[in-house]
């Protein structure tokens, strides 16, 4: 049976009479990433700052780790990271000396000196070890920040938008790096606004609005619950074309490539069903195609917010 990382039930979290989160479930198997999206606002930070102690639920339970979070918050520390929204880098320090300054504060670390020369090499940052972490660009300082919340070997590590401001190409980067930290059984807690990040790295996908879960699941079957799923037959002629629109009423044709649109959930049983249909009227399509809505389609349809304008 999969062990669970993190287990929350009813979270709530109230400032004055604003309420943040309102009664918030989750479910976290280990050695997974876990993609918590939403608008600004929506109470992913509130969320993080919960589940890592650094915030007091006014309501509900969580484990993290195997550790009750109001009773065990010591235990819960011990076995977690936290890289924030911010690279929490000391700008007057060198890499080197920002990564020996981790192992010093943290009782967990052994063999100091192996331990910062294992992380620089892993995050190449071995060349500007010894420079200020002032001089680094900004996927430069998001690597040391991650390399620092490894010094004490977590191994659920939460993430809270941890590639904003980065250019495209450091951005793959640390989803290299992510992607090989899960490979290693480390479980990752990931809140982000860039949707394509949560579609190429997540395991399992929640959407939070206005501090309620609005839905949960992969990319693959929150995709599948937007309307505008279809399959796409293309023909080599058009007579093709209007034999297959007679058998499907209510697809959408395309006279000048020639295809046809035929709505549908994209599941193996009505693709089966689509294919034998045609089958049995004798009508061979050049090829198929099924066609889904993205995660930004699934965004704006579970919030009433583009992705873009999340991002503002």
């Amino acid at each position: 049976m999969t062990e669970t990382a993190i287990a929350a039930s009813g979270l709530r979290k109230t400032f004055g009479d604003k309420v943040v989160l309102d009664g918030i479930d989750l479910e976290v198997p280990a050695g997974t990433i876990f993609s918590l999206l939403g608008p600004n606002g929506a109470g992913k930070t509130t969320t993080v700052n919960l589940l890592t102690t650094l915030m007091k639920a006014d309501g509900g339970t969580a484990r993290v780790a195997g550790h009750d979070l109001a009773t065990e918050a010591k235990a819960v520390r011990a076995a977690i990271g936290v890289t924030g929204q911010f690279a929490a880098v000391d700008e007057l320090l060198t890499g080197q000396e920002n990564l020996r300054l981790m192992v010093d504060l943290n009782r967990n670390a052994r063999g100091g000196e192996r331990i910062v020369t294992e992380l620089l090499e892993r995050f190449d940052l071995v060349e500007s070890a010894k420079k200020q972490a002032s001089t680094y660009s900004g996927g430069m300082r998001r690597k040391l920040d991650l390399a620092m919340t490894l010094v004490g070997n977590p191994r659920i590590i939460f993430l809270d938008e941890p590639t904003t401001g980065l250019d495209p190409r450091s951005r793959r980067t640390m989803w290299s790096i992510i992607r090989e930290l899960v490979a290693d059984g480390v479980t990752i807690f990931l809140t982000t606004q860039y949707l394509e990040e949560a579609d190429q790295l997540a395991d399992r996908i929640a959407v939070l609005d206005q501090g309620h879960l609005v839905a949960q699941g992969t990319a693959d079957e929150l995709k599948r619950q937007m309307p505008g799923t279809h399959v796409r037959l293309r023909f080599t002629t058009v007579a093709e074309l209007d034999a297959a629109a007679r058998i499907f009423p209510g697809a959408t044709r395309d006279d000048e490539t020639p295809a046809l649109r035929v709505p549908s959930d994209g599941g193996t049983k009505s693709l089966r069903s689509l294919l034998d249909r045609l089958d049995e009227y004798s009508i061979a399509a050049e090829e198929f195609s099924v066609h889904t809505p993205d995660l930004d389609d699934v965004f704006l349809a579970l919030t009433g917010h583009s992705s873009t304008e999340a991002k503002k």
